[in-house]
């Protein structure tokens, strides 16, 4: 893999050597880093859980869903982007491929993705173009756990090739999106079905960072006790200062759909250095994280704005959920309620 040099960047990632090899890791602070300063800034950004799951009515499937039932009318990334903007949002969060593995770009590590579906449109490069257009930070979700191809998660001999298969997956990504934009965040999920030391954190880590140093990485229920470093789940309002990062290296937390306690911890340690890390909060605007047909009952304007200050004071990010639904458009109801919110808030 290809080395750069980071010393003109900023002196919060050191590069150390382990095993001869070169490690890109966080430098212990107990203050933001230009980076993280960043993403505090960026504050308030769209979750976009779109699908399979999307033309099931389901959270969470399995991987049995055939890829042509995945059949969008129309994939209308740009109207998801601008709806972003227009919300006073400074960044997006695209599903790029959710627990049950199916993939929304053109993957040559599986069948399971859009080029085997009804709509073969690669989502995440249309969403990519339209993040740079409209001037919006992009961010990646991508499910750890996939049950697709990984799906007995308790058989350890299958451990190493499917790590092999995700690091190859998450530079198809890095490789889409880095032909119209940054990515400024990559959010992890479903570590919590093996033990932490099975994820290949470290690689995972350095992959991202290789090629995007300033991209913040966080990875769902980061931080563990003092008593298991890998415990599940510890709650926000339970974390204090000194607790065990849970997934090293990373750098911000996560433990959805839970908000930051008041006046929160920001430091956490690993092999006895403290890391400052900020909380991310994802909300959803109605009840459902993908669309479905049944959720039509909506957050008020004024639940929402106090979300949006509980989970954005002391430094920390609010990421609010809107589905795009089977035909590939943000609802409507979604978008007054964002201009509403707009107006109360002030992004």
């Amino acid at each position: 893999m290809k080395k750069l040099l980071f010393t003109i960047f900023f002196a919060a990632l050191a590069v150390q050597h382990m095993n001869g090899q070169k490690l890109i890791l966080p430098t212990p602070s107990t203050l933001p880093n230009k980076a993280q300063e960043k993403q505090i800034a960026r504050k308030y950004g769209m979750f976009i859980h779109f699908g399979i799951n999307t033309f099931h009515n389901e959270e969470w499937t399995d991987g049995s869903k055939p890829a042509a039932s995945y059949c969008p009318t129309n994939v209308d990334a740009e109207q998801w982007i601008k709806t972003a903007k227009n919300a006073g949002m400074k960044y997006v969060i695209l599903i790029t491929k959710h627990h049950e593995g199916f993939c929304l770009w053109d993957s040559q590590y599986t069948e399971y993705d859009v080029a085997s579906s009804g709509n073969k449109t690669n989502v995440v490069e249309e969403v990519a173009k339209a993040c740079k257009k409209y001037d919006i930070g992009l961010g990646l979700y991508y499910s750890l756990w996939d049950r697709k191809v990984n799906g007995d998660v308790k058989d350890q001999s299958q451990d190493a090739a499917y790590n092999e298969y995700m690091i190859k997956q998450l530079k198809e990504l890095i490789k889409i999106a880095q032909k119209h934009t940054k990515i400024v965040e990559f959010w992890f999920d479903g570590g919590w079905v093996k033990q932490n030391y099975r994820w290949p954190v470290m690689d995972i880590y350095q992959t991202i960072k290789s090629k995007e140093p300033e991209c913040q990485i966080g990875i769902n229920w980061s931080i563990g006790s003092p008593e298991n470093a890998d415990a599940h789940p510890v709650l926000p309002e339970n974390q204090k200062a000194g607790y065990p990062i849970r997934y090293f290296p990373s750098d911000f937390r996560l433990g959805d759909p839970y908000l930051p306690a008041d006046n929160d911890p920001k430091i956490f340690t690993h092999d006895g250095k403290d890391y400052y890390m900020p909380w991310e909060s994802t909300v959803c605007i109605s009840q459902r994280w993908f669309y479905n047909t049944e959720d039509n009952t909506f957050k008020s304007i004024d639940e929402l704005e106090k979300l949006y200050k509980q989970c954005t004071k002391n430094d920390n990010i609010l990421i609010l959920n809107c589905p795009p639904d089977r035909e590939g458009k943000i609802r409507t109801q979604d978008i007054n309620i964002l201009k509403e919110l707009r107006k109360r808030v002030n992004p």
